[in-house]
């Protein structure tokens, strides 16, 4: 059975809803915390079994909204890179500890922050969108997103200097990650990561994810989201300063 502790239960839930309103656009990159959040309450390998299935469930509705609207050059691009980037994380997934994976999480979501303030992106919107560098952050995309579903932050350093419009970003997005997760299914099954347990938990909440999208799809032109972001971004530093010392401590201690 499921665990029903109140305490995980709150913050699953908060978790998954986060990363449906950010499947939705209304909160960016910031459903990219959502394996860093639940790594409060399990180990990050589960929290990335039980997160995929609802991913993928919020990814079909996204797909299915912008089926229209969809950028087939920049896939074409990106996902070859993606496919290499997949292959390179489950490789070294069998290699590393649950310690080394937060630590990795922890650095990835305190990248995040940075580029957020800096910005990194808006840096390198001069380059030019040439087929080898779609294919470098296209893996990279793969990758990141293989250990611990983060790949939105490389995907949109290539993506977001196309200068897309807004429906045709969006849709591009959903069927990208789309079939980045579909791709994944398979090797979390045999890595252990979807075992009953943690495909108990993802059924428990894939509707609460599913609310989520709807959620910002009905709030993302109704509300201001400056206050928020800025208190969420502090709350996502310090959850990312937690994960890099616990998984340091956990790595260097075991060495």
């Amino acid at each position: 059975m499921p665990m029903l502790d109140p305490y995980f239960v709150a913050v699953a839930v908060f978790t998954v809803l986060l990363v449906g309103l950010s499947k939705a656009g209304l909160l960016g990159s910031l459903g990219m915390v959502g394996v860093p959040l639940l790594s409060l309450i399990m180990p990050a390998r589960d929290a990335a079994g039980v997160l995929l299935p609802v991913l993928i469930a919020m990814d079909i509705i996204a797909v299915y909204a912008y089926r229209n609207d969809v950028d087939w050059r920049l896939l074409r691009i990106m996902l070859p890179g993606a496919a290499v980037g997949t292959l390179v994380g489950w490789v070294l997934w069998s290699f590393v500890s649950d310690d080394m994976v937060l630590l990795f999480v922890g650095i990835v979501t305190l990248l995040f922050i940075l580029d957020a303030i800096l910005p990194l992106r808006k840096k390198l919107e001069g380059l030019p969108p040439s087929r080898p560098w779609g294919i470098f952050w296209g893996s990279f995309a793969g990758f990141t997103s293989f250990i611990s579903h983060t790949g939105g932050p490389p995907y949109q350093i290539y993506a977001l200097p196309q200068r897309l419009p807004p429906a045709i970003y969006a849709g591009t997005s959903a069927v990208f990650f789309f079939i980045v997760n579909s791709a994944k299914l398979i090797p979390y099954f045999f890595l252990g990561q979807l075992n009953v347990h943690n495909l108990q938990l993802s059924a428990m909440f894939i509707p609460v994810g599913i609310a989520g999208v709807f959620a910002g799809i009905f709030l993302v032109r109704r509300i201001s989201m400056q206050l928020f972001y800025r208190i969420a971004y502090w709350l996502v530093f310090l959850l990312a300063l937690k994960l890099v010392w616990d998984g340091a401590r956990g790595v260097f201690l075991g060495l």
